[in-house]
């Protein structure tokens, strides 16, 4: 008999819009309660979702759960985590996973302790063109490895922006776009290189301190631009910028070997073309959609983390599976505090 496990989500944004539609759509999950502060009841009622709680505690305790997805902001994560792993669930996260090092390591020591599936919600991993990215660098493709290149160019932070304030705009509460995207960078290039890193280093910055929300102006103190080097040895490193404050919308991803060159670029990670550029010819490559790929309708992240669900299903019930986990957040989250990200 196929086990469905019930979960519940932390966190009315993102966790609503596409895990949400993603956990529902999955055949191996059925979502039972949601948790926020101030909108799960009115959210749990338009969504169909049987049980709202104020916060990840009371829903642990007053539902029954296999498992959860924290998707609560990121100076919640550490007790949302804890919270779940001490109540014996499989927990998924939400990047950045905490607001330090010191966080990090607590819930990876946690994990260890619970014995449950638990890993990180880095559903990028699983587009089309990252996963033939990763298979030409295992198979000998593209060798030996040089650079690995990631820019990602948006303009939802210019100065013109009017995203509403909150602790989006708070760095002492993990705001900022090095936690919410940078992070993913991280993650790739290290996927990528198959290694941890062995030195990092870079900056963030903030371009437009003085913003304006329909309320009036505020003072942001949250990165709009994140910048980072990344030694992974062997003669790799890795290039990774992000900056909100563009007039395009730009992503590329590109790794640079002696022998060639392999690039996917496009308006966004979801919408890429994947070029092979050798010394003499260059080559589009066509890629395997996910399996997954009707449901991007509802929300382009929404196949990417399906795919990611089946890794978790397969950790749950084999102990192996490709899902991130808690000890590769260890690690993005040490090369972010390299670069001035993380609150003591």
């Amino acid at each position: 008999m196929t086990n469905i496990y019930r979960v519940g989500i932390v966190g009315s944004g993102f966790g609503v819009r596409s895990h949400l539609p993603a956990l529902t759509a999955h055949p191996r999950f059925e979502v039972v309660a949601l948790a926020s502060p101030n909108s799960a009841a009115r959210v749990a009622a338009e969504r169909n979702i049987a049980q709202s709680f104020a916060s990840a505690a009371q829903m642990i305790a007053g539902a029954k759960l296999d498992a959860i997805v924290v998707a609560s902001p990121p100076f919640t994560h550490r007790d949302d985590v804890l919270a779940a792993l001490d109540g014996g669930l499989h927990v998924l996260c939400e990047k950045p996973f905490a607001l330090n090092v010191a966080q990090a390591q607590e819930m990876v020591d946690a994990a260890k302790r619970a014995g449950t599936a638990c890993g990180m919600s880095h559903e990028f991993r699983w587009i089309p063109e990252r996963i033939a990215l990763k298979q030409m660098i295992d198979n000998g493709h593209l060798a030996p490895l040089r650079e690995i290149e990631i820019t990602q160019l948006a303009g939802w932070l210019r100065a013109d922006g009017t995203r509403k304030r909150g602790w989006w705009f708070d760095r002492a509460r993990g705001g900022g776009i090095g936690g919410a995207l940078l992070s993913h960078l991280i993650d790739t290039a290290t996927w990528l290189a198959g290694r941890a890193p062995q030195r990092s280093n870079g900056f963030l910055r903030t371009a437009n301190a003085r913003r304006t929300d329909p309320e009036g102006a505020f003072e942001s103190t949250a990165d709009d631009g994140a910048f980072a080097i990344v030694d992974y040895g062997d003669g790799l490193i890795a290039r990774l910028a992000c900056d909100a404050t563009c007039a395009v919308d730009q992503f590329t991803l590109a790794i640079h070997a002696e022998n060639r060159t392999a690039v996917a670029s496009g308006a966004s990670m979801h919408e890429l073309r994947l070029f092979a550029v050798g010394t003499e010819e260059t080559d589009e490559l066509e890629c395997k959609p996910s399996p997954y790929a009707r449901f991007a309708a509802v929300d382009p992240h929404v196949p990417y983390l399906m795919e990611l669900y089946d890794q978790w299903v397969a950790q749950i019930e084999t102990g192996k599976s490709a899902l991130p986990t808690f000890e590769d957040a260890l690690v993005t989250q040490r090369v972010l505090a390299s670069i001035g990200y993380g609150a003591d």
